[in-house]
């Protein structure tokens, strides 16, 4: 696919994603709903609706403006990087962050995008230690500088802000990079013509010294048995 346009795609989901959170949000607000039942209640069984559905309701116009911007950015840089993988990595993310929450975290409403941006920037991050081309460690450079404090956030530091959420959307960014680090091609890397005359050179240079290293053996070899015939 051209880059240009896999670009354009990436942008165009990830504004797609942004405007159906925004949209559940005008509706909530609109209508005067009460969407808390959406949230994740860990170890309630009513709560297990929110491991879907938590991520989609959002506190605040703040809150989901916070968000907005991390899934745009980082959900773009996915999208255009990993093209195979970055669904994959999204369904795993979203769905086992949930689940982690529902587990071990407080008893409260657990709610927010904010478990899936973390899983983007944590897969980011670490599928670019074991993929180690141009394109990962550029992609992974520009999430770092942008949201590399989301190192920090995956522990506690507010009383109101769902920490678990963090972490475990962290944890299982990490899970989709270890599982998912070679399912898309790495970028072909162009030689030019004159590296190709330059390596072709050097073989030849190799394989002349190979030979001339060969014959002068075989010469001593010679010797060698001639002394032993005397």
């Amino acid at each position: 696919m051209n880059q240009n346009k896999r670009l354009s795609q990436s942008i165009i989901y990830s504004i797609f994603a942004v405007a159906l959170l925004w949209c559940i949000k005008s509706a909530e607000i609109l209508f005067g709903w009460n969407l808390s039942f959406m949230g994740l209640v860990p170890l309630h069984a009513n709560g297990l609706l929110g491991i879907v559905t938590a991520p989609l309701v959002h506190s605040s116009l703040e809150h989901l403006f916070n968000n907005s911007l991390a899934i745009l950015l980082l959900g773009t840089m996915v999208f255009y990087g990993y093209p195979k993988s970055w669904l994959k990595v999204v369904g795993l993310v979203w769905l086992l962050s949930g689940i982690g929450v529902w587990l071990f975290a407080r008893e409260a409403n657990h709610i927010g995008a904010s478990g899936l941006t973390h899983g983007l920037f944590f897969y980011l991050f670490v599928v670019s230690i074991f993929r180690r081309d141009k394109m990962s460690v550029a992609i992974m450079m520009i999430a770092f500088l942008m949201y590399g404090g989301m190192t920090m956030t995956i522990f506690p530091r507010e009383e109101y802000i769902s920490y678990e959420y963090h972490f475990f959307g962290a944890v299982a960014g990490v899970i989709a990079a270890l599982i998912w680090r070679n399912t898309d091609p790495k970028p072909v890397v162009k030689k030019y013509d004159w590296e190709n005359e330059n390596s072709d050179e050097v073989s030849n240079e190799e394989n002349d010294a190979w030979q001339q290293e060969w014959y002068m053996s075989e010469s001593d070899t010679s010797d060698v048995d001639n002394n032993r015939l005397h």
